[in-house]
């Protein structure tokens, strides 16, 4: 670990309190069944319970850093303690001034040490633990100062009105793509201010690409190809919040089935590498690996690959996300592992979570 940026890294407070991400696309690419076995990168816990939601055997997710178990365990004991629309006040989904009390009903579910972390940070439950995230700090920002000194009020509520894709495209040019929304959105988005603010410098330590010109490029294809109206990604960077568009876990629909199939969630605070090491062969048929190769040297890579397709049933599933940092599967894994390109290239094309420059769908030999 001592070249992994993650070594140097903060552990100790959430960078993420949500995940960013498109379940609907993760869901699609893993195709889970009930018999699977399913091992998921934690982050802030929507898309484990959103596989959780599809009712597999087993669910394990880990993380390496315990602040973001913690957001899962909340969630978990949330979706256990209370019904539906206060699950969603608890979290910050929705506004509400009854946070204590929630978690108050939540805070039997929890560990002894989640509820310590919980205890000790009472402003978080009172804001929703959605919010209080370094990075969803940084997008508030964006949201609350930046936007407003590129378009009026109205201009951005008329942005995420339903529209044809031709329409989009000519609000789009007509409205929103002018000098300030391209000058503020480079300054904003550049590396060194979304090193500091945003993520960490030192997960860009494999990054050659021009970090603030892929994001903007990526933003036009949101506002254009996707529908800003039905993304709860885009909403809550523009609002603050997610509106009526929501991410797959905190849909009513997906409610009841979450709750039901929870005993098939575990979590654990270790490192992807370390649980391979203690991973029976041919034992996990479904993987959800975030992002996490961004932040691996390309020979750390191929190492955890081959571990990865070790440990995976023939014909289960690794689907990941590369957004400033190429990492597809080397040639000379192709033995072991098949890249399901067609598939992960139209998934890409609907992915709400719009910030990746590619979405990867590897299947097990």
């Amino acid at each position: 670990m001592a070249s992994d940026p993650r070594a140097q890294v903060d552990f100790t407070f959430i960078r993420y309190a949500q995940c960013w991400e498109d379940a609907d696309v993760l869901l699609q690419a893993l195709a889970i069944q009930p018999h699977h076995t399913c091992l998921s990168i934690a982050s802030a816990g929507d898309n484990t319970l959103a596989m959780v939601a599809q009712g597999p055997q087993r669910v394990i997710a880990l993380d390496l850093n315990p602040a973001q178990l913690a957001c899962l365990a909340l969630r978990v004991a949330a979706y256990r303690a209370l019904p539906y629309e206060q699950m969603l006040a608890l979290l910050g989904v929705r506004p509400s001034s009854c946070r204590q009390e929630l978690y108050r009903c939540c805070r039997p579910w929890l560990s002894p040490q989640e509820r310590h972390f919980w205890d000790a940070r009472p402003q978080a439950i009172a804001r929703g633990i959605v919010n209080v995230g370094k990075f969803e700090r940084y997008l508030r920002f964006f949201g609350t100062r930046i936007l407003p000194l590129i378009h009026s009020r109205a201009v951005r509520e008329q942005l995420l009105q339903p529209r044809s894709r031709a329409e989009r495209e000519r609000f789009y040019v007509r409205h929103w793509d002018n000098w300030r929304w391209r000058l503020l959105f480079r300054i904003f988005f550049s590396r060194p201010l979304l090193g500091r603010l945003g993520r960490d410098p030192r997960f860009f330590a494999y990054a050659q690409e021009d970090v603030a010109g892929h994001l903007l490029a990526r933003t036009r294809h949101a506002l254009t190809e996707l529908d800003p109206s039905q993304n709860p990604y885009l909403q809550w960077i523009l609002l603050g919040h997610h509106g009526d568009a929501l991410p797959y876990a905190l849909r009513r629909e997906h409610f009841d089935a979450i709750r039901a199939h929870l005993d098939c969630l575990e979590w654990r605070c270790l490192s992807l590498e370390a649980y391979l090491e203690t991973c029976a062969p041919r034992s996990i048929d479904r993987f959800n690996l975030s992002d996490i190769f961004e932040y691996m040297s390309p020979d750390a890579y191929r190492a955890v690959l081959e571990r990865l397709a070790d440990c995976g049933r023939p014909g289960g599933r690794l689907v990941y996300w590369n957004m400033l940092v190429p990492r597809s599967r080397p040639p000379e894994l192709a033995h072991r592992l098949r890249p399901l390109a067609e598939l992960a290239q139209a998934l890409h094309q609907q992915d709400k979570a719009f910030f990746y420059r590619a979405l990867v769908v590897v299947e097990i030999c």
